[in-house]
């Protein structure tokens, strides 16, 4: 491998990196990597007071759910798998059902990697207000597979993200499922401009407008 390769491999194994991991979603706690400015904060006024305070059962085994998100650019179908990993799978499903999702941004554009979303405050730091731990993975990394971001093991809250590419990320991300019909609006999410850099912050975010469960 030349300089220039290894160079190069080396800056998008760090970008990943600062992508998917997030600081825990504590009283003072900052994102990992800073939003650029001017990241605009989204003030989310769905009702979520129905929501889950703490982790949600597993999602029983063998069991499945779609998941439909809409947003001005498109709708995105996810087929949510409870054994590709059940904690994560109940736990998307649950907060996509009491509409804690909806309104909120996906705040990280990487393109050519993933999208990310889920957080209510729009910044990376935030979260439902509890933690849970990860699923052993056993599936790759592959267009469209849908994992939880996390702040290291065991940290997973609501923020997801949706592979753009076929990647050889290391499986400590836990996989709850793969989208299923339009992959075409996540690349032009992943399209939209952002900040460069480590930190990939949205500069026009797209909301979740809408997000239902339906069965299976």
């Amino acid at each position: 491998m030349t300089h220039r390769l290894a160079h190069r491999a080396a800056w998008l194994a760090v970008a990943i990196l600062a992508t998917l991991t997030l600081t825990a979603c504590s009283s003072g706690s900052v994102p990992t990597v800073p939003p650029a400015t001017p990241t605009p904060t989204p003030v989310v006024t769905t009702d979520t007071s129905g929501c889950p305070t703490s982790a949600p059962d597993p999602l029983p085994a063998g069991e499945t759910r779609t998941v439909t998100i809409t947003t001005a650019k498109g709708t995105i179908e996810i087929k949510v798998e409870a054994d590709l990993g059940p904690l994560a799978a109940g736990n998307f499903v649950a907060l996509a059902g009491c509409g804690f999702y909806e309104g909120v941004v996906f705040h990280r554009l990487v393109p050519g990697f993933v999208i990310q979303g889920g957080d209510p405050t729009g910044t990376g730091g935030g979260g439902p207000g509890y933690e849970f731990p990860n699923d052993p993975v056993n599936v790759p990394y592959a267009r469209g597979v849908v994992a939880m971001a996390n702040a290291g093991v065991d940290t997973n809250g609501s923020q997801f993200f949706i592979v753009l590419a076929d990647s050889g990320l290391a499986p400590n991300y836990s996989v709850f499922g793969r989208v299923t019909a339009g992959m075409d609006v996540v690349d032009v999410i992943a399209a939209m401009p952002n900040s460069g850099g480590q930190a990939n912050a949205a500069l026009e975010p797209v909301a979740m407008d809408s997000v239902t469960v339906s069965n299976p």
